[in-house]
């Protein structure tokens, strides 16, 4: 995930960066070296980060690699609604997707399953601060060598 949800018509800047960690300890064997945690801080309110995630229009501007465009084919974001949408590289390569929503509570958390390699189970987290937004995003792969090439 890039930091650009300031890509997202300018509406939410930045973000304090904090350490990846685990997201927790039982996990942590269970997951290591498939689990990538990313944690943000948004000077935004957690009303504005969570829309940025679940509509469509704002999501479009920012997922994926810098420099990649999306088109989106469906969008039903329910437990069991699916998401699928192609990545356009800029070299002109196509990357079609495919996401199951497996849990979705709103301004809480959105749960999806990747269902095209490489396998993951992502989980995108929102905590309200006090006017600001924590975002811990969770990606658990099926395969370590999705996440690392050795």
């Amino acid at each position: 995930m890039q930091d650009s949800i300031s890509k997202c018509n300018n509406i939410v800047s930045g973000g304090d960066r904090l350490e990846p960690k685990q997201l927790n300890k039982q996990n942590e064997n269970t997951n290591r070296g498939r689990e990538i945690t990313v944690t943000r801080v948004f000077d935004a309110p957690v009303e504005l980060v969570f829309d940025s995630w679940t509509k469509e229009d704002h999501l479009s501007k920012w997922w994926g690699p810098q420099g990649f465009t999306l088109t989106f084919q469906t969008f039903d974001m329910k437990p069991g609604g699916t998401w699928q949408f192609i990545m356009h590289g800029p070299d002109g390569v196509d990357f079609p997707n495919t996401n199951v929503f497996v849990e979705v509570v709103k301004l809480e958390q959105i749960v999806f399953k990747h269902d095209v390699y490489p396998h993951f189970l992502a989980t995108a987290a929102f905590e309200d601060l006090d006017g600001k937004t924590k975002l811990t995003y969770t990606t658990i792969f099926e395969e370590t060598s999705a996440v690392f090439k050795r």
